[in-house]
This record gives structure tokens, sequence and C-alpha cells, in this order.
């Protein structure tokens, strides 16, 4: 009986207010800072969702400098392809691996993914940037190294889309094979090369300005993998389902790339509509009626 004695029970109270009273200050001070999870998913959300204003192509190339899509198209009809992973996808800085829970500043995720969305915004926006001293404004041209580069809508500082060959410790989460991170060092490991997509005009190809909205292929440099999204390996984040992306070479029976390797890069629309280059209407010739 001595356990229910009334001092027992009053100390019991008293031990529960304070603590009741220290998670009120612990909240008052983390909300004043702006350190709440919602404010801080708030924050994250206006950040890589803000809109983003890619370069516009007046020649129909791509140069450095530029801010773009990198779009993987739907190549294949809704009826041969499920209407969840159906449809064009841009490669986009993963928020999985964002921390909300943490009191330290946003930080840019070190993965990647490819999100449903076609509409530039501060996680899917990339830069071309040179390596050998190319000017901003100067195309890029098949076979010529280049970087991917991003700042995710979060961060101040140049991240560069990078890979290496896969090892026992090293792969991708999902589908175990070479995987695609960013970094903020530039080493032969962040180089990339854009290819043209018919395997027979490689050579001819080789040194012609690439041009935007065609379809290409982007390989690694040093591990001579292209840059994929399989579709079938899905990751979760703060805003939803999305695809994984990898180094992996996807090739038919004739050695010739498939639609997982298959890359645009999107340019902003020159015209009064503004938006991007896919959402510009089609020229018809003068007098022409669609119907």
């Amino acid at each position: 009986m001595a356990s229910y004695r009334l001092g027992v029970r009053v100390g019991n109270w008293l031990e529960e207010e304070l603590a009741e009273e220290e998670r009120l200050r612990d909240f008052i001070r983390k909300r004043e800072q702006g350190q709440l999870l919602g404010q801080r998913l708030a924050r994250l959300q206006e950040s890589v969702f803000k809109k983003v204003e890619l370069s516009v192509s007046s020649d129909g190339f791509v140069h450095f400098g530029d801010t773009v899509l990198l779009m993987n198209p739907d190549n294949k009809s809704s009826k041969e392809r499920e209407p969840e992973i159906s449809g064009d996808v841009t490669l986009a800085v993963d928020m999985e691996e964002v921390s909300l829970y943490s009191d330290e500043p946003l930080q840019i995720s070190r993965g990647l993914s490819a999100v449903k969305s076609v509409d530039p915004m501060g996680r899917n926006a990339f830069c071309i940037v040179s390596v050998d001293g190319s000017a901003v404004g100067e195309p890029l041209r098949y076979g010529q190294n280049f970087l991917i580069g991003t700042k995710g809508g979060v961060s101040d500082k140049m991240f560069y889309l990078a890979s290496d060959h896969k090892t026992f410790r090293e792969f991708a989460k999902k589908s175990r094979l070479q995987k695609v991170f960013l970094t903020a060092e530039l080493s032969y490991l962040t180089f990339w090369q854009v290819k043209a997509l018919d395997p027979q005009l490689r050579l001819e190809y080789e040194g012609c300005p690439v041009p935007t909205e065609t379809k290409i292929i982007i390989t690694h440099c040093y591990t001579n993998r292209n840059l994929a999204i399989p579709r079938t390996f899905c990751v979760w984040s703060y805003f939803g389902r999305e695809f994984e992306v990898i180094c992996h070479n996807y090739l038919d029976s004739h050695k010739v790339e498939e639609d997982q390797n298959h890359w645009e890069i999107v340019t902003g629309n020159p015209g009064p509509e503004d938006g991007i280059m896919l959402e510009r209407p089609e020229a018809l010739p003068e007098g022409y009626k669609n119907e």
C-alpha cells in the first residue's frame, strides 16, 4: 500500500507536468525556427516544385550552359504497358533520402529518380556543363564529353551526375545494377557523352551538334554504360511513387538500345505560348485544316 500514498501520486504528476512543459517549450522553439516537420516539408515542396525557366534554343540545338529537362519518352502504347508506368518521365533529384527529421538545413539528395512530370521545376532541371573549355553558348556535339549539373532546387552549389562500376557494396537499391548518383567532385566518373540513336550512323554523326527533342543515347564515359530508366523498379518519396535510375545497356537481338536507354533533351518554347517545346503546337501548312 505504500506505493499508493498521496505524496507518491503528487510526485508523479509533477514530473509529467514538467515533461509536458518541456515538450511545449521545444515545440514553440522549433516553430519559431521553422524546424517543425510540416514547416520543413512545406519549404521542401516550395523549393523542389518551384517553376524553372528552361533555356530557349533558337537554332534547335543543345548548348553548353543550357537549362534543360532530360526526358525518357514513352515509346509504347498504353495497351502494351501498365498505366502506372506509361507516359514520359524526366530525370530528377531523388527526395527519398532528404531528411526532414533533422534540425540541419535541407540538403540536396545524392540519389536520383525519374518522375512522371515534364513540367520544369527545381528538382528535374539540369544544366549542360563543359569539361573541355567549350564556351557557354557553343553547341554540344555527339561524342563530346560533358557534365550534367543540378542544384536540385535546395542547394546553392552545383552537383553533377556520376556513376561507377557496381561492387558488392555499391549498387542500385532495387535493381542491384550500376547506380547513378550526384557528387560535388569533378572526376572522370562525372563525364558523359551523347550518341546517335541508330548505331549504324554514329560515326557519321560524330562531331555534329546535338538537336533538341530528338531521341538520343546518353553514355557514361568511364563504364561505357547507358543512362537508363527500366520503369520496373520503383522508389517511394514524400511525393509518391517514382522510378529508379541506373546505368545499364538494354539491347535487343540486333544489339540496338531499347526504350529504357532512350532520352530527349527538352528546352523551352521560343514562341509566345511559353512553356516547353513539347507543348508547342504542331506547325501546319497555310490553309490546312486539322479536322
